[in-house]
């Protein structure tokens, strides 16, 4: 560790320079977990948000929760645990006369397991006509407490009664309402009647049902998320890209270190005639790997943090900070690797041929 830091400090441009690049590819792969993260969280947080354990589907569904149809009669034929039925209708709404916001709107009970937790106003009621609560994405864009929206091709007329955290679904962001008002806004039919669901999520518990063989089917929350169109084929894409950074910070350091133990030879010839063995060198090159690798990391993980700080609020981005950690450690352990690539050079250097004896 002597040797690496006392090498580290005489050398400075050669250790900034490649420290300079570690930084550059820590940044990249920092902010690339990021836009993952926050894209992950636009697709999935309005069924996250549920903090349920599983969902009931229909065997037809495909896992797909607007693809889901489940009967009214059916649901009433699931008894036990904490279960909520739910649906789900992805639409527009007026935000002027010329502009439309895109929302994706749950309908449940007004007293579910799963109902949103409000920050201002009341939760939506089936006995008030055509109320619902927003997420505070759209409270965001303008929509207020207590004004009235228009939705979907019908222009259904609905009224703000309260607002939820931020939560989206398909990158679009969240409501809440009634089941008869989903039906009126898709429909444009005024009814109490439901002739079905989309899916009923399970709270806890293990609820059973008495619903005909190979008509329904329950699968877990994780399953659900990652069979949401585009989700998993977004994550696959970024995260290909944050791994193809890694092979090429230990690419970089690999053929760095080597060119300069090709520089050191006569050094090391020199050292190893005095005496000092090849372990003592080796591990110099590999603390010199570790040191160049963990202040790039450090200062790229603080500049994306400083990054993410000034990004417009239109751009998805979240910190996941075990995923950082994770990410920043694989960095570090990676320049240390890159690094072991010049042992075997050192260990083939010829005191006598190196000091020209």
């Amino acid at each position: 560790m002597f040797l690496s830091t006392r090498e580290i400090l005489h050398y400075k441009s050669r250790y900034v320079l490649i420290g300079s690049i570690i930084f550059l590819i820590a940044f990249v792969v920092f902010i690339l977990s990021g836009l993952a993260t926050g894209l992950a969280n636009d697709f999935k947080q309005g069924v996250v948000d549920f903090k349920a354990e599983k969902v009931i589907l229909s065997e037809s569904s495909n896992n797909l929760l607007n693809a889901s149809q489940i009967s009214t009669s059916d649901v009433k034929k699931i008894k036990g645990g904490q279960t909520a039925p739910v649906s789900l209708f992805t639409t527009s709404v007026d935000r002027t006369s010329k502009k439309r916001v895109n929302v994706a709107i749950f309908a449940m009970d007004e007293d579910a397991v799963i109902k949103p937790k409000l920050l201002d106003g009341k939760m939506f009621s089936v006995s008030t006509d055509k109320t619902v609560v927003i997420s505070q994405g759209l409270a965001d864009a303008g929509f207020k407490i207590g004004q009235t929206m228009k939705i979907g091709n019908h222009k259904t007329e609905v009224k703000i009664v309260g607002i939820s955290k931020a939560s989206e679904y398909s990158a679009a962001p969240v409501m809440y309402t009634s089941f008869s008002t989903l039906n009126e806004i898709q429909n444009a039919v005024s009814t109490d009647n439901v002739p079905f669901v989309n899916a009923v999520v399970i709270k806890s518990g293990h609820p059973s049902d008495e619903v005909k063989s190979g008509t329904l089917k329950t699968i877990s929350m994780n399953e659900l998320i990652e069979n949401i169109p585009g989700y998993t084929a977004q994550q696959t894409t970024l995260d290909a890209m944050i791994y193809f950074m890694f092979f090429i910070v230990m690419m970089i350091v690999a053929v760095f270190m080597y060119v300069i133990t090709l520089q050191k030879v006569p050094i090391f010839g020199i050292m190893k005639a005095q005496g000092i063995s090849n372990l003592v060198i080796v591990k110099s090159l590999l603390w010199q790997g570790f040191w160049v690798g963990f202040v790039g990391v450090a200062v790229g993980l603080l500049v994306s943090l400083g990054t993410s700080l000034i990004l417009p609020s239109q751009m998805p981005f979240g910190i996941d900070w075990v995923k950082w950690i994770i990410y920043g450690s694989i960095l570090v352990v990676i320049c240390v690797l890159g690094s072991a690539f010049s042992i075997v050079t050192v260990r083939k250097v010829d005191p006598t041929k190196a000091i020209g004896a």
